[in-house]
């Protein structure tokens, strides 16, 4: 395992030379600016200019001191400071008058050099990651482009056109070495820049977070104090449940893992303790474990909300024709890493307040030809995916636990969410039985809400030609997705019509009033309650819950059963903050997008219980890649989920019309599912 610093010596060796000069010419350059004052026509850019090249000569001297005595001599406090001072700019009233603020650098320069300058300053920030992973050639980079802009601001030069040439030349062998090392660093066991922390640092000493390159907050050390006390045999058992879900992922799934024996791990700053179990403990079972993404508190959620379109700027086909070659020739450069990834083991986090961001004008936009190229895009990498690490041989496994932001019951919610992710397999699905058995004999479900709801929607299930060996729904407890508790199929869509109807949702951005309308298992409409103008609800519902498509599928109907998790949310009060992993467990949810079988629709899937082959594993979406694989999928999956409170009935609707209650004012009325209502 080498840690960053040898990882990347030959590469960095490279560029040692130009790297040292450009430091140098930005101390010239910031000397040239600081007197921005008399610059006359020039003060603005010349004050973007020395402000940048102050902070990137922060960052490289930030860089250069790094090692483990720095880490180990310096007080919490001090580590704390350093740290958070790369973020100030972007807390609170600060970032009102921050380069990073689209709103502020147009104010700065006027419409679109403002943007232009405001993206270019957001990826020059990307050098505090770079510094802490001593990526000097990444460094570099950055540092002979702001060289550049200046010598063209100087030389009077600075028109949107050049600047945007400077910032984002198109170049084929950049983003393959990019991409190139972005695999490397998370699927190579010998990369142990994360790996390292983990394993070796002394864990109760919360200065340990300061060698992560993420922004650590209160948030963080919080979450990370109150781990290092959790009684290890919970950890243990944590670990073990874990591990043993993601292996039995595979069973039911029905999928051929073969040699494949690494397992990526995604997890969130202060969980340190648990990875380092669950490290142990696939080990022993015979797996190796990479860290591919290591999340922390965002510094500020608006700031990265603003930035979400800045690749408007340079998005052309010639680009994602360049993109796509350079990304499959970097897979095809780690064929060796990725022929034996098994697929990523995520530890999610919640707790944090639900996210309402302010619509700004002055933020970058995709064009409708850029959007388009995106949808294509993403299939586009989602095959390169699937040829080098085929859905048929990979599972994942995903689990959640609330983070400090949660409030002051943090303990308390840590204890109830631990005994819900532990909850007993065989209990639940036997019952989850009794309600497959019953949607069995249905031809679509009805769903209706009641009192603010108005949701109306009739869910057409598909064709079961032999039921005495088939059947439309997964029974799914604890195994991909933990906590247990659903039943899910994959919709016809022709027959699937009416309208969901949240009165308030969080899915990753705060929601009010979201209303989904279908037509033969379409959106045929949608809006929401976000904003005064009408214009602005609909652009916030296409942009981040269609994610730019005109209309979705609807890619998977399900009934949660895990009224635990619901009475636990309502006793704390913290609905609004649970992850979609948790909440599509307490309801009927309807997922838009992508069926939950994509990339492996052929392979057959049984249910443990009574042995029969899930039949609903296409819908008229996905089955168009027997045509053309990008007509197929639309790379979303997003579950909505419709809680118990809102629910006037849940019934299955036979051939001959009859209804079959399986929930009628939010409780389960289905015989043999009377345990379910105990929680209430």
């Amino acid at each position: 395992m080498l840690d960053a610093m040898e990882f990347y010596k030959e590469e960095n060796k490279k560029v040692l030379d130009s790297y040292k000069k450009g430091l140098l010419d930005i101390k010239n350059m910031c000397t040239s600016t600081d007197k921005y004052e008399e610059a006359k026509e020039l003060k603005e850019y010349y004050k973007f200019l020395n402000h940048t090249g102050k902070f990137l000569l922060k960052i490289a001297e930030f860089e250069e001191n790094l090692n483990d005595e720095y880490f180990e001599t310096k007080s919490f406090q001090e580590l704390k400071e350093e740290n958070n001072g790369f973020y100030v700019e972007l807390l609170g009233e600060n970032y009102k008058t921050s380069y990073a603020n689209p709103t502020y650098a147009i104010k700065v320069f006027g419409d679109h050099i403002g943007q232009l300058m405001s993206a270019f300053y957001a990826s020059c920030r990307g050098s505090i990651s770079y510094a802490y992973k001593h990526r000097i050639f990444n460094m570099d980079k950055i540092n002979n482009i702001l060289l550049r802009v200046f010598e063209s601001v100087k030389n009077k030069k600075a028109s949107y056109e050049e600047l945007k040439a400077i910032m984002y030349p198109i170049d084929a062998e950049w983003i393959f070495k990019n991409e190139k090392y972005l695999r490397r660093e998370r699927m190579d066991k010998n990369f142990g820049f994360y790996l390292s922390t983990i394993l070796e640092k002394d864990l109760s000493d919360s200065r340990y977070l300061f060698r992560l390159d993420k922004y650590i907050s209160d948030n963080e050390v919080s979450t990370a104090k109150f781990l290092s006390n959790y009684p290890k045999e919970k950890i243990e058992t944590l670990s073990k449940t874990t591990v043993d879900a993601f292996i039995r992922g595979f069973v039911v799934e029905n999928k051929n893992r073969g040699n494949r024996n690494g397992v990526q791990i995604i997890y969130t700053a202060g969980q340190e303790v648990i990875i380092r179990q669950l490290i142990k403990d696939f080990k022993k079972a015979g797996f190796d474990s990479t860290i591919a993404i290591v999340d922390s508190s965002e510094a500020n959620k608006q700031y990265n909300y603003d930035h979400r379109f800045d690749n408007a700027i340079y998005l052309n086909e010639e680009y994602i024709q360049i993109k796509e070659s350079m990304m499959e020739k970097a897979f095809e450069f780690n064929k060796d890493i990725f022929s034996v990834q098994a697929g990523p083991m995520v530890f999610e986090s919640f707790g944090e307040v639900p996210f309402s961001p302010e619509n700004k004008k002055e933020c970058l936009k995709l064009s409708k030809d850029q959007q388009d190229l995106v949808q294509k895009h993403k299939n586009k990498i989602n095959q390169l995916f699937d040829k080098f690490e085929p859905e048929e041989n990979t599972s994942f496994s995903i689990i959640a636990f609330p983070t400090a932001e949660i409030g002051d019951k943090f303990e308390e919610i840590f204890n109830d969410v631990f005994k819900i992710n532990m909850m007993d397999n065989n209990v639940y699905e036997g019952i989850q039985q009794k309600i497959i058995d019953a949607l069995d004999e249905g031809e679509c479900v009805h769903v209706k809400g009641k009192g603010g709801n108005q949701t109306d929607i009739k869910v057409k299930l598909q064709k079961l030609k032999d039921k005495s060996k088939e059947t439309n729904f997964v029974n799914c407890v604890a195994d991909v997705n933990i906590p247990l508790g659903e039943v899910f199929t994959s919709p016809q869509l022709k027959g699937t019509n009416g309208v969901l109807h949240l009165e308030d949702t969080y899915l990753g951005l705060k929601y009010k009033d979201l209303k989904l309308t279908f037509k033969d298992g379409y959106v045929s409409d949608y809006t929401c309650g976000n904003f005064e103008n009408e214009e602005d609800n609909k652009a916030y519902v296409k942009e981040n819950l269609l994610q730019l498509n005109d209309t979705l599928p609807l890619g998977e109907f399900a009934i949660g059963t895990n009224t635990e998790a619901y009475v636990m949310a309502e006793k704390y009060g913290i609905i609004e903050k649970l992850p979609v992993l948790i909440i599509e467990k307490m309801g009927p949810h309807f997922a838009i997008g992508d069926t939950c079988f994509g990339f492996a629709e052929d392979l057959p899937v049984y249910n443990m219980l009574d042995k029969k082959e899930i039949i609903a594993r296409d819908n008229e979406k996905s089955i168009l890649r027997k045509e053309d694989i990008n007509k197929a999928y639309t790379n979303v999956h997003t579950d909505i989920t419709l809680p118990y409170e809102g629910i006037e009935f849940i019934s299955v609707v036979t051939e001959k019309g009859e209804y079959i209650d399986i929930i009628r004012d939010g409780r389960f009325v289905l015989k043999g599912t009377e345990k379910l209502n105990e929680a209430f």
